[in-house]
């Protein structure tokens, strides 16, 4: 994914996958997913041509954008570390993991590691609630995760 792509090159990626898309009853979510997929965030230029597009407004967009934590507005580390704050994940300790994953990379939730290893995200059930607490790594599930399952997670996504 190259980050310096041109308005002009985000528009036109866009509007392809909108017309890929648009078909769909309620395509808005589809879109979103697939722009984020394509670019790794969803771009601020976007939003007005999704908007165009849909005969919606652009603030129709970024609400939806800003509603869904699925998605982000800026682009992620090469590799993203969700991270359950659901009550079955909180129950069984996933609040001190959080906070020991904070520690470990130095960096909050919704942010990225100076290096651009890791991304750090909430997420509100894995479905991992019988293995709480869960994580997921660049879409690997992980349950029952402990310091050491965490170590071992910023270790491998920092080779």
């Amino acid at each position: 994914m190259n980050m310096h792509i041109s308005a002009g090159e985000f528009t036109a990626r866009s509007l392809s996958i909108i017309a890929s898309l648009k078909h769909l009853e309620g395509p808005m979510l589809p879109i979103l997913h697939a722009i984020q997929a394509e670019f790794g965030y969803v771009p601020d230029e976007v939003k007005q041509v999704i908007a165009t597009e849909l005969n919606l407004s652009r603030a129709e967009v970024h609400g939806v954008v800003t509603f869904y934590h699925e998605f982000r507005d800026h682009p992620a580390g090469r590799h993203v570390l969700k991270l359950c704050r659901a009550e079955a994940c909180q129950s069984m300790g996933s609040d001190h993991i959080a906070d020991r994953a904070r520690q470990v990379l130095g960096i909050d939730f919704h942010e990225t590691t100076l290096d651009g290893a890791v991304t750090l995200e909430p997420v509100y059930c894995l479905g991992l609630c019988a293995c709480a607490p869960a994580a997921m790594m660049d879409g690997e599930l992980y349950g029952r995760v402990d310091e050491q399952c965490l170590g071992d997670m910023v270790r491998e996504a920092r080779r």
